[in-house]
């Protein structure tokens, strides 16, 4: 790939204003739009927002381009393979469901190809919700660019490096990292190890970014200077190339006589990042009780209720366990959010087996779960007056207020678990009327 090796490398912060060129010269040193612009370059505009959004959220950036976005053939409907963005053609259930990871696909499988939605919740259209996809593909995207209209990308590898190119720079993560493609924004995946698997979360609402931190105040979770944006990195290349989109839910295809990467410099602040989940700063109890899930937030989409997310990205970190007569593992609960689970690596801690990583679970709206049975047992007759390491995992969740709702295919998956209701069939009774209390 014809990416010039001078421009590669991150800058650091969410969300900041950056300004990279790829050649000395080529971002205008005062206007966005000046009458020619450096190096004989189109300028054009990105928004991920509305133009009139408060100052705070307003995202865009200004890209100087060898030729501008609209050049391309008309778009073309094409098979949506596995890809699904309505959630209404099978009933949602309330039993908890569980798979195993996905196979490897046949050979000659990219990225793109390689996705499987399982669930997601509201609509493209009215840009509310989310589409959840398992991937997994064994060749790069030869010749071939994609954009999603509908949301945002957020990209959790499981097993195998990505290598994403994109408008804005290059984006290269690894198991235990994650990356966010923004909507509209054209790239194109190649797979150093050969083949990957790993989650995406389509985000078709509000654009994800910090929480605020409330009473923990500045510091802990993530922190703001640990997520990478790419520097300014460009393809001038000339050739029969296809470009894919999806756009209110359907893939389309267009042909395109040159990359669209040809981005030579840009500056504002709606681009790709990346971020690795090791550099979490877990919080917890010192003391007694194990604290709300929400304690391990790393990235959030606000709804227009205050307090309450139409997406929440979660994660389950190495971390000590030192609360004193507490029941130290997750306890078993109830509430009104929907958690699509994911395993990166290791084992998680509420499940004994079963959970494998590359897999997933799914609890929706106030169905009962929790530990299964040989964890209650074990966590109740440890000694929690020394500390435990939870050590070589990584879990994470996609929370929303919505329904997760299960497609057809995950439903009908040979990779569904029939039994994993079983891991709350042998939880023994101790209740005893006479016995004396503590």
């Amino acid at each position: 790939m014809n990416i010039p090796h001078p421009a590669a490398g991150y800058q650091s912060g969410f969300g900041n204003e950056f300004a990279t060129e790829a050649r000395p010269g080529a971002l205008p040193p005062h206007q966005n739009s000046p009458q020619r612009a450096p190096y004989g370059l189109y300028a054009e505009q990105l928004s991920g927002t509305a133009f009139t959004a408060p100052r705070a959220h307003n995202r865009r950036s200004w890209l100087y381009r060898i030729r501008p976005s609209a050049m391309h053939q008309p778009f073309r409907q094409i098979d949506n393979g596995r890809v699904v963005s309505r959630f209404d053609q099978v009933a949602a259930p309330p039993n908890q469901l569980r798979w195993d990871p996905l196979p490897m696909p046949p050979t000659g499988t990219d990225f793109l190809d390689g996705w499987v939605t399982m669930a997601g919740s509201g609509n493209v259209e009215s840009q509310s919700g989310c589409a959840i996809h398992l991937y997994a593909a064994n060749r790069d995207m030869e010749n071939r660019y994609f954009y999603n209209a509908d949301g945002e990308l957020l990209i959790v590898p499981q097993q195998g490096r990505l290598r994403i190119a994109t408008e804005l720079g290059l984006v290269e993560i690894e198991p235990q990292q994650i990356a966010v493609v923004p909507r509209g924004v054209r790239f194109q995946v190649t797979l150093p190890d050969g083949e990957a698997r790993g989650y995406i979360c389509e985000n078709f609402g509000a654009l994800l970014r910090l929480p605020d931190m409330g009473p923990i105040g500045a510091n802990g979770l993530a922190n703001p200077r640990d997520f990478l944006t790419p520097r300014a990195a460009f393809e001038d290349r000339e050739g029969d190339f296809e470009l894919v989109a999806k756009f209110a839910g359907n893939l389309w295809s267009a042909r395109i006589g040159h990359s669209p990467l040809d981005v030579v410099a840009w500056h504002g602040n709606y681009a790709p990042y990346k971020y690795d989940l090791r550099h979490f700063n877990a919080i917890g109890s010192i003391s007694y009780d194990h604290p709300d899930p929400s304690i391990f937030l790393v990235l959030q989409a606000p709804s227009d209720t205050p307090g309450v997310d139409t997406l929440d990205f979660v994660i389950f970190p190495p971390r000590w366990l030192a609360a004193e007569d507490t029941f130290r593992p997750p306890w078993f609960h109830r509430n009104v959010a929907s958690e699509f689970m994911g395993l990166i690596e290791g084992q998680y801690d509420a499940k004994s087996e079963g959970f494998r990583p590359g897999g997933a679970s799914l609890h929706n709206c106030m169905s009962g779960h929790g530990p299964d049975a040989p964890t209650f047992e074990k966590a109740s007759a440890g000694d929690t007056t020394v500390p435990h390491k939870i050590a070589n995992t990584m879990a994470f969740m996609f929370e929303t207020r919505d329904v997760i709702r299960p497609t057809t295919h995950a439903l009908a998956s040979p990779q569904l678990q029939p039994d994993y209701y079983q891991c709350w069939q042998g939880f023994k009774k101790y209740y005893d009327d006479g016995a004396e209390q503590a």
